[in-house]
């Protein structure tokens, strides 16, 4: 038996399993099969009290004397389906799991053999949980510990996984297995941009556009027309090339490494999209890897920040983008708590996606004892251009969700 942390996973030798969710209280725990856009394909889908079957797994109530348990048959399950996250929330309405955190027990279904179990740590306000996931890795299933809290319960989980509930939801899902490392593009040298005058907070501009940002100062409007840009700090540089707006595809890369050798870092990189009034449309990340029709695509999950090359990339296809999108802004999160001063050599940088070229890159060179950090933002100018500018603003959040607010405040 193995005691599982936050990120960790394993792999199941057992076709069938079962998923048992105790806590000091009743609880109601639910399973959701997930298609590869990290939502369920219909209501169906979605596992519960109520609905105690779907294709390949089954509800089990405890009745109140023992835990509820989901069961898994991988062998059983349909190909377009990738993994099955379970779910938890107290039974009594509005109770958090403050001092009553659950342990997720994992058992062989045929035999009853304990294969794992999870606790997830520092519960406070969280009123719902997914607490394990059941995924499919090359072409073999695992068991992975997840422990992400929701403060909107249940029906935030339900509605953010595709399922249509009445409550208005949204939070950040389970996590993917990690792809592997991406190594870096061959870049030109470098045109270093004079530091600009501060720029004055303001809101996003509209789209149809809105005035532009202030320019560097000194410097009229920075472009790409010289090769590669170096940002520093609150830095902005115009995405327009020999005249022309950049209007292909882009991607985003991030990259880290552990300040402390041979400790992993966990870090999760995010693209936040927003409209004329700094409203949140959607979120970009581990656990919903394709918003905006498909105008914005996450590459998945690196768990350990080890190896060269950008270690998770978001693809932007700025002239597919809709007019209400506006602002974008690419953060930064540490899932399991380590603080940006465990990190080393963060960066992020735009490339062409057609050519592989690196036009903008920004080096994080400063570390706080946060969990979050903005590192860049988008921002759709009044000519129908687009603008980037170097953020590096560190936040205290361990999830993309925390960093909504902030990130609206900071366009």
């Amino acid at each position: 038996m193995t005691a599982m942390t936050p990120g960790s996973n394993l792999p199941l030798e057992a076709v069938r399993v079962t998923v048992e969710v105790a806590a000091p209280v009743r609880l109601d725990v639910s399973g959701l099969l997930l298609a590869a856009d990290g939502k369920v394909r219909s209501d169906a889908d979605f596992v519960f009290y109520n609905q105690p079957s779907g294709p390949g797994v089954s509800h089990r109530s405890g009745g109140g004397a023992g835990p509820d348990s989901v069961t898994v048959d991988t062998g059983a399950l349909p190909p377009d389906v990738e993994r099955v996250v379970v779910t938890a929330s107290p039974d009594a309405a509005g109770q958090t799991f403050q001092g009553i955190e659950p342990t997720a027990t994992v058992r062989q279904a045929d035999t009853g053999a304990v294969i794992a179990t999870f606790t997830p740590p520092q519960l406070g306000t969280e009123t719902a949980l997914v607490v394990v996931e059941v995924y499919r890795r090359g072409g073999a299933w695992k068991v992975r510990a997840v422990g992400q809290g929701y403060a909107d319960g249940l029906a935030g989980i339900a509605t953010d996984f595709g399922v249509s509930v009445e409550e208005e939801p949204a939070a950040p899902a389970a996590r993917p297995a990690a792809p592997a490392p991406r190594p870096p593009a061959p870049v030109s040298p470098p045109v270093t941009v004079p530091p600009p005058a501060p720029a004055p907070a303001g809101p996003v501009p509209a789209a149809p556009p809105a005035a532009p940002a202030p320019a560097a100062a000194g410097t009229g409007k920075i472009n790409l027309d010289k090769g590669r840009v170096s940002l520093q700090k609150n830095q902005t540089v115009s995405l327009v090339k020999h005249g022309k707006p950049l209007l292909a595809q882009v991607k985003m890369g991030l990259g880290w490494e552990p300040a402390f050798r041979g400790r992993d870092i966990d870090l999760d990189a995010s693209v936040i999209a927003y409209g004329p009034q700094r409203n949140h449309i959607d979120s970009c990340y581990f656990g919903r890897l394709s918003i905006l029709g498909g105008a914005v695509k996450h590459s998945g999950d690196n768990l350990t920040g080890e190896g060269a090359g950008d270690d998770e990339v978001i693809t932007v296809d700025l002239g597919r983008l809709p007019a209400e999108a506006t602002g974008l802004v690419f953060t930064v999160n540490s899932f399991s708590g380590q603080k940006f001063t465990e990190v080393a050599k963060a960066y992020c940088r735009l490339i062409d996606a057609a050519t592989g070229e690196e036009l903008v890159r920004f080096d994080l060179t400063g570390a706080e004892p946060q969990t979050g950090v903005m590192m860049a933002k988008l921002i759709r100018q009044f000519s129908g251009e687009w603008e980037m500018t170097a953020m590096g603003d560190f936040v205290k959040s361990r999830t993309v969700r925390g960093m909504v607010k902030p990130g609206a405040d900071a366009l």
